[in-house]
């Protein structure tokens, strides 16, 4: 994480709204529609880049491995493993 010798100022809209300084959203990746966790804790507002939806992932794996039962039949842990490294590999 980089350390800001000086804070950039945002102000907030009638809306609500409030735009992230540019530096900010080019070093974390932020473009349009990217979804933030937003918390209000004591006198500060912490934002977060959401994490991955982990139940969408699951159901890519399950779909995967379901498919490849459908194929060949029972299959081993170790297959199984190779299935959720490889749906890993690909986010």
């Amino acid at each position: 994480m980089i350390k800001y010798e000086k804070p950039d100022v945002a102000v907030v809209s009638s809306k609500g709204q409030v735009v992230i300084p540019q530096a900010i959203r080019k070093m974390l990746g932020i473009e349009s529609k990217t979804k933030l966790l937003v918390y209000g804790y004591r006198d500060a507002v912490i934002m977060k880049l959401e994490l991955p939806d982990v139940a969408k992932g699951l159901e890519d794996v399950f779909k995967r491995v379901d498919a490849k039962f459908a194929k060949y039949g029972e299959l081993t842990n170790e297959e199984i493993e190779e299935i959720i490294q490889d749906h890993r590999r690909e986010e």
